[in-house]
């Protein structure tokens, strides 16, 4: 099996070439597609070590393009998605899971390290996905960005803000003189943020739910239960307590998913790991993400050069 290492090796020995982590990546992609005889798309993000770009690297409207592009020419109508992301709007992986279902009629999610919230979103859109021993998924629970009193702004989980909002209410029927305690919270609320809430969480289930049963369990008895029930559990923060859980292979097959192990075809996996080791290393050197299919064609975003350079 490559390693990091091995393949930082190899990367070195291209270093003639003006950019020798990108013709090592696209070899490993075009050898994966050659392979398995399947349209290849990486789209993977620099999030995983501490980053000034954190918005950029996480599914966002731009994304869209970069899949236009990358799907550009393909022609097989079966895909292999290569997905390493901290998750986004699930609003735009709505659009960009529309945008890949009229183009390929199976699609298969890869994922070597982790595809948290909407990223597991979009992973449930798929036919099948696959999964390695390190790999993980996560919870898809909605999270809402708040600002805070004196500045600045905070994420909290919607259902964490909905239970909030529910004790203050039973709390001000019951002990009123109590009620002191959680009016520096409330006053943050801006009107209509519980329904928000409960809009984002809607939207979630619903969306994934729907996947699940037009895709992954399509022609299974009883596909819609199953798929709604698999997108209650992810959702249920009440259950992983944590958005950033990770949420492993056995976990998943636990939940209901078709998940298939990465480890049962060792070329498969050889290959997979080979590009993401080599497109890891180019992440660590700057670039924030990338969405490249096998035939080279290739979103790739840099930091704005006027941030974090020296004047």
């Amino acid at each position: 099996m490559p390693t990091w290492g091995s393949i930082l090796k190899e990367i070195n020995k291209n270093e003639p070439d003006p950019s020798p982590a990108d013709v090592v990546r696209r070899k490993y992609l075009m050898e994966l597609f050659q392979y398995t005889k399947r349209d290849v798309i990486l789209y993977a993000s620099n999030w995983t070590h501490p980053n000034p770009f954190a918005e950029m690297a996480s599914i966002n409207e731009e994304d869209v393009q970069g899949f236009m592009g990358a799907v550009h020419g393909l022609r097989t109508g079966k895909l292999d998605l290569i997905l390493h992301s901290p998750g986004g709007l699930a609003e735009v992986t709505e659009n960009i899971v529309s945008y890949l279902r009229k183009k390929f009629n199976h699609i298969r999610v890869i994922i070597p390290q982790a595809a948290m919230s909407a990223a597991t979103m979009l992973a449930c859109a798929a036919d099948e996905i696959v999964m390695g021993k390190p790999s993980s998924i996560g919870p898809i629970d909605p999270q809402l960005v708040l600002p805070l009193r004196y500045g600045g702004s905070q994420i909290l989980p919607a259902q964490a803000i909905i239970d909030n909002f529910e004790t203050a209410k039973k709390i001000s029927a019951t002990s009123p003189q109590q009620m002191g305690a959680f009016l520096p919270i409330l006053e943050q609320y801006t009107p209509g943020l519980i329904e928000r809430c409960r809009e984002a969480q809607d939207l979630s289930t619903e969306l994934v739910s729907k996947w699940l049963n037009q895709y992954m369990f399509k022609n299974i008895e009883s596909s819609r239960d199953r798929a709604k029930q698999i997108a209650d559990s992810l959702a249920d923060h009440s259950v992983f307590k944590s958005h950033n859980r990770h949420i492993d292979i056995e976990r998943a097959k636990e939940l209901g998913l078709k998940v298939t192990p990465l480890e049962e075809d060792q070329q498969l996996q050889d290959l997979v790991l080979s590009a993401y080791h080599a497109t890891m290393i180019i992440l660590q050197q700057g670039v924030i993400k990338i969405i490249e299919s096998h035939r080279g064609a290739a979103f790739i975003k840099q930091p704005p050069p006027s941030i974090g350079q020296p004047e």
